[in-house]
């Protein structure tokens, strides 16, 4: 039996529909290692033949980004791309080789965006901070191929 799915949990937890397009982006999302495009979802909902179409899979995404379930990152080459995250406040940083993807917590950022509050008279409401860079993974390739 399949380890239960968080974000069907937490569509059924928020008083959602659990319908059957709704329940395969879930199913396609955990499948998932690192982020990913909805034109890789669609790809992988094709090969699968899940039969999802490209309309049903943007507005799925648009609300589990709505819900906190997924958070939508903008990578350096202009595309977006989508990870799952938890729904607590934190940052991520992605491999711009593989794309892995970590959650990190504060780590002080939350001070520098209270000193450029401070600095700028704004009253910040929110704010996300993304890294790139290459995980240990990607490194320990790139040293082996020297």
């Amino acid at each position: 039996m399949a380890a239960p799915n968080s974000i069907v949990d937490a569509l059924a937890d928020a008083g959602y529909r659990l319908t059957r397009p709704r329940r395969a982006v879930a199913d396609l999302i955990a499948a998932h290692d690192g982020h990913f495009t909805a034109s890789d979802l669609e790809e992988v909902a094709r090969d699968r033949r899940v039969g999802v179409s490209r309309a049903t899979l943007f507005r799925a995404l648009e609300l589990l980004t709505e819900l906190g379930l997924v958070e939508r990152l903008d990578l350096p080459s202009g595309e977006h791309a989508y990870v799952p995250c938890a729904r607590a406040h934190h940052h991520h940083v992605i491999c711009s080789r593989c794309g892995r993807v970590a959650e990190v917590e504060d780590c002080g950022v939350a001070g520098a965006v209270d000193e450029i509050a401070r600095r700028s008279g704004y009253r910040i409401e929110t704010h996300r901070l993304e890294l790139f860079g290459l995980c240990r993974h990607c490194q320990a390739k790139t040293t082996s191929l020297a």
